[in-house]
């Protein structure tokens, strides 16, 4: 954060809870990368087939890539919550919005009191005009 402000427990507490998945799926994602890298390796000769061995690699695999994508879905999902709650809890950026558009709708309401002030004199003095060549 830009500015460090006390933050309530709560508040305190889903940071922390934010920071732990962060960790938690980023450790998923290396440690099952690792793993695909580890079991694309040829072994030496096992007491399983090699046609076996194969199969059982590929759908080891294939588990391991789920697990980096669910981790993926989860970093992203993560995202979400961290956006969702900075437009929740960012209350200083809110009120400075809230200001600035005040500020900018008084400066408008004084302009268009100056052009209506301008206006009726300008009335005020062609009626004026008016009632003297009338009377």
């Amino acid at each position: 954060m830009a500015q460090q402000r006390a933050l309530p427990q709560s508040k305190e507490t889903l940071l922390q809870s934010y920071n732990k998945r962060l960790k938690d799926d980023i450790k998923s994602i290396m440690d099952n990368f690792t793993e695909i890298i580890k079991t694309a390796k040829i072994e030496d000769e096992t007491q399983v087939s090699r046609a076996t061995q194969g199969e059982q690699d590929n759908y080891e695999m294939h588990v391991r890539a789920a697990n980096i994508v669910r981790a993926g879905e989860s970093l992203m999902k993560l995202v979400s919550d961290l956006k969702q709650f900075l437009i929740l809890n960012d209350f200083p950026s809110v009120n400075e919005a809230i200001d600035q558009r005040n500020q900018q709708l008084r400066t408008l309401q004084e302009e268009c009191d100056r052009k209506l002030i301008t206006l009726r004199d300008e009335i005020s003095i062609d009626l004026y005009e008016l009632e003297e060549e009338y009377y």
